[in-house]
């Protein structure tokens, strides 16, 4: 008995190294190198097409949880981040390639693994199977997908920020500091005096931007493009990704670009909340006004690319299960959850509930008291403006009686101790 996983990102690496381990034989498929999608630039598997950034590794913060959690489960993503990391103050970033090729490495010499690099277009609703594809789903498989499940396709904006060489960045101009002075100093700041903040945002709201696909303009907002943002109002970057807050050097600037480390050589660096959909000389234009980049070497230009999700509540239960089609599961971010440590999350979760599947063991969804927990209900429960859902507290089931400054201790204390329990029970 095999199980077939199509995708290998996020979701479906977990997915397949989880249950390879519990000595399941796993069928791998992935398109690439055969056929890339739109984003995808390399054969490596789980590569991180957007940032290099898993987030925050505070423990007290709802994905430094869910890291957590996920640690409990032994997650390959997991493992692959905290050996590949990279200077990110207190956010855990990593080396994009060796941490894609770490994880392609565990799974494509794992004696349970087959990996088939071709094409799905179709599935066998008999047959066990995960659904990992990711959000950028080939065409002929999503209309399959679609008939066979009787699902609502819906579909987001994603944009990627620009990165940028590290020699060709003036460090007698930008200077190394994290906000608020958390974590090491990993961060490059660019300081923008009031004038240069102004004809640089004058620039963003004035340029051209890349002419829209054929389909409908829905931008995730956690992946709002810069030139999207700046036109919300003139203090809106001031207050987001520009925030000059705790990053004073001489003086307080009026506010900062910043750039983080992107891969271990330090060679290259990603612009952090820069996410944007210009045009490549529009960019290249607007990018060298920013203090200390006026020489930059750009290494790959920022571009936007569409995300499709399903309507996962009405055919997806709180284990990522297909209701009327038992054999099949859909995880990562085609089910709902967006961000990276979520879609490993959703494939862990797939993985451990095929296995107790396969084992003729009820299937009980992870307790919503813990984060890989909410996630799951949050793609089961019905909603008539079903959106895409990062990892967050305010999807956690609420605590009785608590001190709002105890609030969120007691959170990260319940999700630890009742994932234990739920593991061993």
């Amino acid at each position: 008995m095999y199980v077939n996983i199509i995708g290998a990102g996020l979701a479906g690496v977990e997915a397949s190294y989880y249950l390879a381990n519990k000595n399941i034989k796993v069928r791998l498929y992935e398109m690439r190198p055969k056929k890339f999608t739109e984003a995808h630039k390399t054969p490596l598997f789980a590569e991180l097409v957007c940032s290099n950034s898993l987030r925050s590794s505070d423990p007290l913060n709802a994905v430094g949880m869910l890291k957590e959690e996920l640690t409990l489960l032994d997650s390959l993503v997991m493992e692959a981040a905290l050996k590949t990391q990279v200077e990110a103050g207190s956010s855990l970033a990593v080396d994009r390639t060796l941490f894609s090729t770490y994880i392609t490495g565990k799974l494509i010499f794992h004696p349970n693994i087959e990996v088939i690099h071709e094409e799905v277009t179709t599935i066998d609703p008999n047959q066990p199977t995960i659904i990992a594809t990711g959000p950028l789903i080939s065409e002929p498989l999503r209309n399959h997908l679609k008939d066979l499940l009787k699902l609502d396709e819906l579909h987001f904006y994603d944009a990627v920020a620009p990165i940028i060489e590290e020699s060709s960045i003036d460090k007698s101009i930008c200077y190394l500091k994290s906000r608020y002075d958390k974590g090491e100093a990993a961060y490059l700041n660019c300081p923008m005096t009031y004038d240069q903040y102004k004809a640089f945002h004058e620039a963003l709201v004035s340029a051209e931007v890349a002419p829209l696909k054929d389909f409908e303009l829905n931008v995730f907002e956690g992946c709002l493009p810069i030139e999207v943002m700046a036109k919300r109002g003139f203090d809106t970057l001031t207050y987001g990704p520009l925030k000059p807050v705790g990053l004073e050097k001489d003086n307080k600037p009026f506010a900062v670009v910043q750039l983080r480390q992107d891969d271990a050589l330090k060679s290259m660096y990603n612009m952090v909340g820069f996410q944007t959909n210009l045009k490549f000389g529009e960019q290249r234009r607007i990018i060298k006004m920013i203090p200390g980049l006026e020489n930059a070497n750009i290494l790959r230009y920022g571009v936007m690319h569409q995300n499709t999700y399903f309507n996962s509540p009405k055919v997806l239960n709180a284990c990522y299960q297909v209701k009327d089609l038992p054999n099949v599961f859909i995880a990562g971010q085609l089910s709902g959850v967006e961000g990276y440590v979520e879609s490993a999350s959703s494939g862990l979760s797939c993985a451990y509930h095929m296995y107790r599947y396969l084992n003729n063991l009820k299937l009980t969804p992870f307790p919503n008291t813990t984060i890989i927990g909410a996630l799951a209900h949050y793609i089961a429960t019905p909603n008539s403006k079903f959106n895409p859902m990062n990892a967050n507290l305010g999807l956690l089931s609420p605590l009785e009686k608590h001190k709002k400054s105890q609030r969120r201790q007691l959170y990260h204390t319940r999700s630890i101790e009742t994932l234990k329990d739920y593991l061993n029970g």
